[in-house]
């Protein structure tokens, strides 16, 4: 995964990010301030914390490459898909990964 920066406020470059944002404002912030006033940080982040696990976990999506799932479950339908890419790539000739789904174990004394 490459590490780069965008404008703020950008959708053209940071359009994911950009959306999320505004939804996090929609839903969560734009209500939560007029239903409760937070007395310390830590309660504001316990109901965002709540409200991110819905998010993530709980909400259908219908964004890109979601298809009405949730993003947990989106991640997970995806993760042979970032395996099989990271075979492809030029790591292929550093990364060893077992194709089965299995762990190598071992130490590093034991390495060739």
């Amino acid at each position: 995964m490459e590490h780069t920066k965008t404008k703020a406020k950008s959708p053209q470059t940071n359009g994911i990010c950009e959306r999320f944002h505004r939804t996090m404002q929609e839903e969560f912030y734009a209500t939560a301030f007029r239903k409760k006033i937070y007395q310390t940080i830590d309660d504001l982040q316990a109901d965002i914390d709540v409200w991110l696990k819905n998010y993530n976990e709980e909400r259908p999506h219908t964004g890109k490459h979601c298809y009405g799932k949730t993003p947990i479950q989106t991640w997970r339908d995806s993760i042979h898909l970032a395996k099989d890419k990271l075979l492809d790539t030029h790591y292929q000739n550093f990364v060893s990964l077992p194709l089965s789904g299995e762990v190598e174990t071992g130490s590093a004394g034991e390495q060739p």
